[in-house]
C-alpha cells in the first residue's frame, strides 16, 4: 500500500472529527490511561483547525502529519513532541484510526517515513523515542521492527481497566538510524 504523510487539509476534517471521537477501538490502545476528549472538545478542536486553514495557515497542526493512502483517504496520524529540547531528544507517536487497517504494514511504513522526516528536518535531533505500554503488543513489535531498542521499563506505571501495566520506552540514535538506512538502501 502506497502511503504519504502530509498536513491536514479541509477535506480531512469530517473524517478527522469522526475518528477523534472516543468510542473508536484505537483509543483502547493509544494511551487508554489518559482522559479522552469529549465530543464537544473534538468539535471545538476541529472548528479551530478549520478556522486556521480558512485564514491561510497551511499547517495548523505542526506537530502532526496525516497518514493518507494513494486515494488521499485519511488512515491515521503521526506526531512528535520534545521529550527534552535541551538535549535534542524528541518523541514520536502513531495512530492508525480504523482497526480494519491494522496489521497491514501501514504503521511500519508511516513511522519509518516519519523518523526519516524528523531526522532530515531537524538536524539538531540526536535521538528519537517512542513510549508505549505493555498492553499494546502491536506497538511494541513495531518499535522493535523499526530498529528501536527498549531502553526503559517502568513497572506498573499504567492502569488500564483496573489492571497495572508497564510503561515501555524505546529509542534510536541518529547514527543508528542512518546506519540502518544505509544497510537497507534507503
Amino acid at each position: 500500500m502506497k502511503l504519504r504523510l502530509r498536513t491536514i487539509i479541509p477535506a480531512d476534517l469530517p473524517a478527522y472529527a469522526y475518528w477523534k471521537l472516543p468510542q473508536h477501538k484505537y483509543h483502547q490502545l493509544n494511551g487508554p490511561y489518559f482522559r479522552k476528549q469529549t465530543k464537544e472538545e473534538v468539535e471545538k478542536e476541529v472548528e479551530s483547525i478549520a478556522t486556521e486553514l480558512a485564514q491561510g495557515n497551511p499547517d495548523p497542526l505542526p506537530d502532526r502529519r496525516m497518514i493518507v493512502n494513494a486515494k488521499d483517504e485519511l488512515l491515521g496520524e503521526v506526531n512528535w513532541y520534545w521529550k527534552s529540547e535541551e538535549t535534542n531528544w524528541l518523541e514520536i507517536g502513531l495512530v492508525i484510526f480504523d482497526e480494519n487497517n491494522w496489521g497491514q504494514g501501514i504503521g511500519y511504513k508511516a513511522l519509518r517515513q516519519w523518523i526519516n522526516v524528523m531526522f532530515q528536518q531537524r538536524p539538531e535531533v540526536v535521538r528519537i523515542g517512542l513510549t508505549t505500554w505493555s498492553g499494546n503488543t502491536g506497538m511494541m513489535r513495531l518499535a522493535e521492527k523499526l530498529g528501536l531498542e527498549q531502553e526503559a521499563c517502568y513497572r506498573k506505571a499504567r492502569i488500564v481497566a483496573g489492571k497495572y501495566y508497564d510503561s515501555l520506552s524505546y529509542g534510536i540514535l541518529r547514527a543508528e538510524w542512518e546506519s540502518k538506512a544505509r544497510e537497507d538502501g534507503i
